[in-house]
């Protein structure tokens, strides 16, 4: 089966209402908890912090949601550890539960690290699901991200996982 193309564009203030009731997703709110107010979103993504967002298309339709960031300097007691700043930090999810299960999220993950490593200053793209989120770590790994084992963050124990510059 041969999937649409993915493609990215950041999140717009236009977005905020429909970002809002995707978080409220029962698939979604499982792993990223109670949605924040629309206001807090905005002051999350659109107010010039650290966090870029973006709305996933596939085949131009609103599908998903990533952000990512620079993982050095995250602070609020994210990578403390973390010296290298080429490292990027991505989560996502697909917007629509019934969606699950079919590639689409493996497929989202792979277009999106793609584009990160256009960037030459880009070394690696981790990512820190919950343990327990056995169907997000086989997303990963299928998209070529490599287990670097369990880490305790702000939010709790997370699965680290790392997706390296591919060899030129």
């Amino acid at each position: 089966m041969t999937l649409p193309t993915f493609t990215f564009r950041p999140l717009a203030e236009a977005d905020l209402a429909l970002l809002h009731a995707w978080l409220q997703r029962p698939h979604v709110a499982q792993w990223w908890g109670p949605a924040e107010p629309v206001q807090a979103l905005r002051e999350d993504f659109l107010a010039g912090g650290s966090t870029r967002a973006f709305i996933a298309l596939l085949g131009g339709e609103p599908v998903g949601f990533v952000q990512c960031y620079v993982v050095v300097g995250s602070g609020e007691g994210w990578w403390e550890d973390e010296t290298d700043p080429g490292a990027r930090g991505i989560d996502q999810f697909l917007a629509d539960g019934a969606r699950l299960g079919q590639g689409l999220g493996r497929a989202m993950v792979r277009a999106f690290v793609a584009q990160l490593f256009q960037d030459p200053a880009v070394t690696v793209v981790q990512t820190d699901p919950s343990p327990d989120n056995h169907r997000a770590i086989r997303c990963y790994a299928a998209a070529g991200f490599e287990p670097a084992g369990e880490v305790l963050t702000p939010d709790g124990p997370a699965w680290l996982m790392r997706c390296r510059r591919p060899p030129p």
